[in-house]
């Protein structure tokens, strides 16, 4: 597995890392997700991904990183959920910061991304400020920012952060002009999340689901060519390596998917004329797309 520089942070990442939102429900047990962990670190992956909007996901990797701490970097979210004070405040992202260690069973968090908070908060100052005082408390490596659009461009002008975590695939290309080239520019990290644009392949009907719907209808509109690699191979590469894009997050709670996604990761990049046909595609027929899916 490829290892890379997490933008200016100081922090290496592997290129591919686990979205630990799947592991959450309680339909998943404790004895599945040692397995995808394990799975993930025999396969070089270091970077591990997970929320409090997660489920169990937080509690869960924290059990199964003991004595394993060490050999990842643990990246997590705030800003919302902390019994008894209110979302989006300077409090809440002190406190969040402490549960999120607690829950992690960790002395500090090598990413913390306030997950999605609008541009009316982040001007704000008093979260953005709360976020930078544990960065020099020493409880998080990394201030960083998760979302899109508005938001995420200023995240990324404010100097406040050391990495952005938004949408990037073959069906959302829209931030690479944007976004994430300065980003990369202004020396942040960027993880793309939804790399595999949540497989719109795998179904002959538009879903009922909006984000699973909307893919859909973009991958229609592309009107891509079948390629011998197979959809998941194309969009992992795509994704993996777009210019300015440190790492890809492959949200899932099965060993043998993030595999694959390793495995097409370390096939290494997509041949120019084959990405070149990928974002021409994409430029055609969705140059006016917006949002993520």
């Amino acid at each position: 597995m490829e290892h890379r520089p997490l933008g200016a942070t100081g922090l290496r990442i592997s290129a591919v890392g686990l979205g630990a939102g799947r592991i959450g429900g309680p339909d998943v047990s404790d004895t599945e997700v040692d397995a995808l962990v394990g799975t993930a670190l025999d396969l070089g992956v270091t970077l591990l991904d997970t929320a409090p909007s997660y489920g169990l996901s937080e509690e869960r990797l924290g059990r199964a990183l003991a004595g394993r701490r060490e050999r990842v970097v643990l990246s997590t979210k705030l800003g919302y959920g902390v019994p008894g004070i209110p979302d989006w405040t300077g409090p809440c992202i002190t406190a969040g910061v402490d549960v999120a260690l607690s829950r992690l069973r960790t002395d500090r968090l090598d990413l913390a991304h306030l997950h999605s908070c609008g541009l009316d908060v982040l001007v704000r100052g008093d979260v953005v400020d709360a976020l930078q005082r544990a960065v020099a408390a020493g409880k998080v490596r990394v201030a960083a920012y998760s979302g899109e659009d508005e938001p995420l461009l200023w995240a990324v002008r404010s100097g406040a952060f050391g990495a952005v975590q938004c949408s990037v695939s073959v069906l959302d290309q829209g931030p690479l002009a944007g976004a994430v080239s300065e980003a990369s520019a202004r020396g942040l990290g960027v993880l793309a999340k939804r790399p595999l644009g949540n497989g719109p392949w795998r179904f002959r009907d538009q879903p009922a689901e909006g984000d699973v719907g909307e893919a859909w209808r973009r991958f229609r509109a592309l009107a891509l060519p079948p390629h011998p690699l197979g959809w998941a191979d194309l969009f992992a590469r795509f994704a993996a390596f777009a210019p300015g894009v440190s790492a890809i997050l492959v949200g899932t709670g099965r060993p043998a998917h993030l595999a694959e996604v390793a495995a097409s990761v370390e096939r290494g990049a997509l041949e120019a004329p084959v990405a070149g046909a990928l974002r021409s595609a994409f430029l055609q027929a969705g140059g006016g797309w917006t949002g993520r899916i």
